[in-house]
Order: structure tokens, then C-alpha cells, then sequence
């Protein structure tokens, strides 16, 4: 009989095996697949994981916690891109992961369930050199970790009714140092602002150091919801990227942002940075006190 547990599950594969072959011949290819099975399955072990089972260029690995799964994944992607034996013709060889965190049934060294289908599909969401994970899972990570993700998507998957939001993890040493979010270093200068207020007529979210993005749009699991018919389920999110407030728009019909000195900005599929104080409106120009107009401010600790 299964006993149901909740743990993260990971994917990981090879990107572009098939061209591997091609280019290689089979005996290096094989060797080279080989490779990155080793540094996956000795991730995996390091960071108190277990290999499940290994698929031709993939493997499946379950971890008692989500830190402990982005632990290895970053490691599995560190290790891939350095490695000597990896880089044929000034071409690295690269792999993808995809994780998720929640109750799966354990049988016969085995897992099964819902969750393991929604890790499965993370992977083929993420693209050579990613690692791509849920919004339930990023709900499970450290503050550290936390930090360290970017809402990048939101996706129907095959077989599920419910859209999923998409958070990619950055895992590479430029973006991730010791485990230590860009935001922390951008501490040190007492003068850049630390914390961004956003507010509703029915809400008020803060980013800081502990809550480093917020998603914006009309369905109800974003952090600020704001409803109009111009309005995207995922419309827009707003990041901390070293020490700078900087909305994305992720919309059909873009984000407008009007500073208080009246200067005004448009963006579609864009970013920009947020500074000082001023108004946001999704989908159409900010009015003040008008419904679904949110208020920003930049604020100095």
C-alpha cells in the first residue's frame, strides 16, 4: 500500500540529445549523456535527495524539502556549464530542470500523483540552462530563495483546467552569490530605497528584502487583484533587481505609469523602473481616484 507524503520533485534533461547523437556519434554521445547523469544523480545526493529513477537523458529525483531540491538544481546547472568534458566543438552542453512541491503517493520506490505530472511539465516549460518551478513551490523556499525567483509566465498545462504561474529560479553565480539575494548587497547603500508600497482602494502589499515581487493582474491568486475588462489574469509584476524597483508587463493591452511631476510612461511586453511615488494602471491611463488604480511609493529605510 502507497503512503502519501508531500515532497519536491525534480526533473532534469539533457537539452538537445538527439542533436548530441547527430553531431557526436553514438559512443560520445553516450558518454557525454552519461556525464550529466553522474553530476545530476551526485546533486541530487548531496542535497539529501533521491534519484527515482533515470530515463535515457532525464532523471526523476524527490527531495523532503523545496530548498533542498533548488539546492541540487542549482548545483546540477553550475556543474553542467564548467564541466571540462561538457563542451564539444565551443558548444556547452545544457540541461533544463523543472520542479514542484506537494503530496504525492511513495510506492515501491516509486512516486505518484498529480505533483509529479506538474514537475514533469515545469521541465518542458524551461529552456536550456533553466531551472522553472511553481508558485506553490516558491511558497515552501527560504527567505534566501525566495529572493532568488521571477515570476516569468503563467501556463495552461496539458490535462489540468487551472492556469499555473511560471517562476523561473536564478541560479547562475552573477544573479545568486552564496545563496545571498542581489537585494541584500544593494543594502549597503543607505541611500537607494528598500522598500516599494503598493496600494489599492482594498489592499496594500510591501516589497522588501522578505517579499522581493509581486504579481499584479485580474485573477484572484496574484497579489494585488484589479478587475477591468482590460485587464490581463497575469497582467504585470514588480521585482527587486539589485536595489532597483523595476515592473515587467506581462499584458495584452500594456501598463501605464504616471510620476507625480507628471511625467508619464507606457509599457507592453517591457520593463521599466520604478522611482519616487506615482500611480499605475493597468490596461489604461491612471486616474486618481478612480477604481483598479494602483499607488506606488519608493521609501527610504
Amino acid at each position: 500500500m502507497g503512503k502519501d507524503i508531500e515532497l519536491a520533485i525534480l526533473f532534469a534533461d539533457v537539452v538537445g540529445s538527439t542533436r548530441l547523437f547527430e553531431e557526436l556519434g553514438d559512443a560520445r554521445a553516450r558518454d557525454t549523456i552519461a556525464t550529466c547523469i553522474d553530476v545530476m544523480r551526485t546533486a541530487t545526493e548531496r542535497h539529501n535527495g533521491t534519484v527515482i529513477k533515470t530515463m535515457g537523458d532525464e532523471v526523476m529525483a524527490t527531495f523532503p524539502s523545496a530548498d533542498e531540491a533548488l539546492n541540487a538544481a542549482a548545483e546540477m546547472q553550475q556543474q553542467i556549464s564548467v564541466h571540462a568534458h561538457l563542451k564539444h566543438d565551443g558548444h556547452p552542453v545544457a540541461i533544463r530542470i523543472g520542479c514542484h512541491f506537494g503530496p504525492v503517493v511513495l510506492e515501491n520506490r516509486d512516486v505518484f500523483g498529480a505533483t509529479v505530472h506538474t514537475a514533469n511539465r515545469m521541465t518542458s516549460q524551461a529552456k536550456a540552462g533553466q531551472i522553472v518551478t511553481t508558485a506553490t513551490t516558491v511558497d515552501q523556499l527560504s527567505p534566501e530563495w525566495r529572493a532568488s525567483v521571477r515570476q516569468i509566465d503563467v501556463a495552461m498545462l496539458k490535462g489540468q483546467g487551472n492556469e499555473v504561474t511560471l517562476f523561473e529560479v536564478l541560479w547562475q553565480t552573477e544573479d545568486v552569490t552564496s545563496m545571498i539575494p542581489a537585494i541584500a548587497l544593494a543594502g549597503r547603500d543607505a541611500r537607494r530605497p528598500v522598500r516599494l508600497r503598493l496600494r489599492t482602494p482594498d489592499s496594500e502589499v510591501m516589497l522588501d528584502e522578505q517579499r522581493p515581487y509581486a504579481s499584479l493582474g485580474r485573477a484572484e491568486d496574484n497579489d494585488l487583484v484589479v478587475k477591468g475588462n482590460l485587464i490581463s489574469r497575469l497582467h504585470a509584476r514588480i521585482e527587486i533587481n539589485r536595489g532597483k524597483f523595476v515592473l515587467i508587463d506581462q499584458s495584452t493591452n500594456g501598463t501605464f505609469v504616471q510620476g507625480t511631476g507628471g511625467e508619464e510612461a507606457f509599457v507592453r511586453r517591457d520593463s521599466m523602473q520604478l522611482k519616487g511615488e506615482g500611480l499605475i494602471g493597468l490596461g489604461r491611463t491612471p486616474e486618481p481616484g478612480a477604481p483598479g488604480v494602483i499607488r506606488f511609493s519608493c521609501e527610504e529605510g
